[in-house]
């Protein structure tokens, strides 16, 4: 973010241009958000509490795609929900952006080979890779894991695109890979010496290192379209990624011919838990700013723990209360000390 015209860069503006950008990460993984055509919002409105009430039901909607997918595994196969999520929710949206389809068309015949990258690894791969570790592991460690996707996208931009990452970025980046060992081994050291890793726990740390590289070609493409048409396209090209995928998996999967539980789970993630949340997720960010909105996304980490407890009977062990604090610990270091540059 630059600053206005005749203002001194201060370390205080630098932090909170550093927090802005972590939130803006945090929003990527469900919306591109895309400021380089307007003035950035630095003086948000105070959200209402309609607006905190919608917010939250946008990530209790998000949290409900895990909880449905884990519900259907032996009903659905993962990459049946990776194809059809994308191509309805983009189906129910068409109509809200009408207005934009010339803009959307002229982007499309200028950026096709970035759209297809960006959309393909953002918004198919990722959530494809998370249906598919849905298989074998918790709703509850998914949530875990993929509350590290900032960090994730903090450390690859540092590398990738030069971003400043201070000291107590790195120190909070470290502790919450602790926490995501913690997880993933279960608390037992052993289990890391003996390589015996639940593949369901890999397939998950995969999905966010897609995020992050997903983030990292949003920012580098610097797409001028609104945020909701960019969806559009960039869903679009998930669906075209997925579908081969798809084909596979309808040739050797028997669970594709689908009974009630597997449509049932399939109508959720694609309506309420894909277009409504979607749509709820742009209007948060005109409400919040998109660094205040960002930061909603941990509510999404607790309502899977809570909507799994209750409705699939998951339980929480003691590694996963360690493994979540480091996170938790690692995330607040990131998000709100002061950068100092390494």
């Amino acid at each position: 973010m630059l600053p206005r015209a005749g203002r001194p860069v201060t370390m205080r503006s630098r932090n909170i241009a550093a927090l802005r950008g972590c939130g803006e990460t945090m929003a990527f993984h469900f919306l591109p958000i895309h400021q380089a055509s307007a003035t950035p919002r630095t003086d948000a409105p105070e959200p209402t509490a309609a607006a905190c009430g919608t917010v939250i039901l946008c990530w209790l909607l998000s949290a409900g795609v895990y909880i449905a997918a884990k519900w259907a595994q032996a009903d659905m196969p993962p990459w049946a929900l990776g194809f059809w999520r994308p191509a309805i929710a983009g189906l129910l949206l068409l109509p809200v952006v009408r207005g934009h389809y010339a803009e959307m068309g002229a982007t499309l015949r200028a950026r096709a080979p970035m759209l297809l990258l960006t959309g393909g690894i953002g918004l198919a791969m990722s959530p494809g890779l998370i249906y598919v570790g849905l298989q074998t592991t918790t709703a509850v460690n998914v949530g875990l894991i993929m509350a590290l996707m900032p960090i994730v996208t903090m450390i690859l931009a540092r590398f990738v695109l030069g971003e400043m990452m201070g000291v107590w970025q790195a120190v909070g980046a470290a502790i919450a890979l602790v926490g995501m060992v913690v997880i993933v081994a279960q608390g037992d050291p052993a289990v890391l010496a003996s390589l015996r890793l639940n593949p369901g726990e890999l397939w998950i740390v995969a999905s966010a290192l897609c995020f992050a590289i997903y983030s990292i070609l949003l920012r580098r493409a610097n797409f001028t379209l609104p945020r909701l048409p960019l969806l559009l396209l960039l869903l679009g090209a998930a669906t075209l990624t997925a579908l081969p995928f798809y084909v596979w998996e309808v040739l050797h999967d028997e669970r594709t011919a689908l009974n009630a539980n597997g449509l049932l789970a399939l109508a959720y993630v694609a309506a309420p838990g894909g277009a409504l949340m979607y749509y709820l997720f742009n209007w948060s960010v005109d409400a919040f700013g998109a660094a205040r909105a960002g930061v909603f996304l941990y509510l999404q980490t607790v309502f899977i723990a809570v909507l799994a407890y209750f409705l699939l009977g998951e339980r929480l062990h003691p590694y996963d209360f360690v493994g979540a604090g480091l996170i938790v610990v690692g995330v607040l270091l990131v998000t709100l000390l002061k950068p100092r540059p390494i």
